[in-house]
């Protein structure tokens, strides 16, 4: 990954920002591979601010995470089935986070994606988006020769089943000036046991389902990472490029040194959207 970059000067400092006006139309696409819930959403935060800043492209990062049981903004705590001394014993952490979204748990075997895009240059519309990352696991679900859905008034993508529909994808997404974070959670051979101890997205009547599972055989992730990344720049009309975690911490430490050499700026109002879905 080549850099460009241009310095000015302000304050009688020095900044560094990155050029990202060379392809405005790319994506970076990183892998974080297994990583804690609270450092992804911080290393987001990091994210959101060079985004808004014009420092990076937009980007799509993909994870997992250790055992978590997250709740969003307007869920309702009695949706936790489990006691505390449950998730102790079982090692599951759970946190408050401010994604929307009701209840949900994040394990081993689930993708977990994190885009970071700037709406004001795809569609202001947050409904759009959450549609388009529906969309995206619907036709990564369609690769394997399996359909999905959406449902009526239920986010998510729904697989049928002879109980009734089990949900494979889950969104919980969080905007700030309409650069987006937080994200969508994918099923592949997730332990679904999990999910017992939550009322899954405060929805009580529909059950969890996994790629796995319905396809009926060994999948790994690594197989469907790709297919997602695809479907997404495809979707977003984006050129998806592959970026090591190294190359976007070293493109991260350039924005956050610039930020800290530059005296803060009067504080002005907000503009755009903040939001969730």
């Amino acid at each position: 990954m080549i850099f460009l970059r241009a310095e000015t000067r302000k304050n009688g400092l020095w900044s560094q920002r990155s050029n990202v006006a060379q392809n405005e139309n790319s994506c970076w696409v990183v892998d974080l591979g297994r990583i804690a819930y609270g450092p992804a959403c911080e290393f987001q935060r990091r994210l959101v601010e060079a985004r808004k800043a014009r420092v990076l492209p937009d980007v799509l990062l993909f994870c997992e995470h250790p055992h978590v049981i997250t709740l969003g903004r307007n869920g309702k705590r009695e949706h936790l089935r489990a006691s505390g001394h449950v998730l102790e014993q079982m090692k599951v952490e759970f946190l408050p986070t401010d994604r929307g979204g009701d209840i949900t748990y994040h394990g081993p075997g689930q993708i977990v994606g994190y885009p970071i895009l700037d709406l004001t240059e795809h569609h202001r519309d947050v409904r759009w988006y959450a549609s388009q990352l529906e969309e995206m696991m619907i036709r990564t679900t369609g690769d394997f020769g399996i359909a999905a859905k959406r449902l009526e008034d239920m986010r998510g993508v729904w697989m049928e089943a002879p109980t009734g529909p089990e949900k494979i994808g889950a969104l919980g997404v969080h905007l700030s000036r309409w650069v987006t974070s937080h994200g969508f959670a994918y099923n592949v051979s997730t332990d679904l046991r999990f999910f017992d101890l939550i009322v899954p997205c405060g929805i009580a009547d529909k059950r969890v389902t996994s790629l796995e599972k319905a396809i009926g055989h060994a999948v790994g992730c690594d197989q469907v990472r790709p297919l997602l990344a695809a479907h997404f720049g495809y979707l977003f009309d984006r050129v998806m490029m592959s970026v090591s975690r190294r190359q976007l911490e070293e493109a991260l430490a350039n924005h956050d040194a610039s930020v800290t050499m530059i005296p803060a700026e009067p504080s002005r109002a907000a503009t755009g959207g903040e939001g969730n879905a």
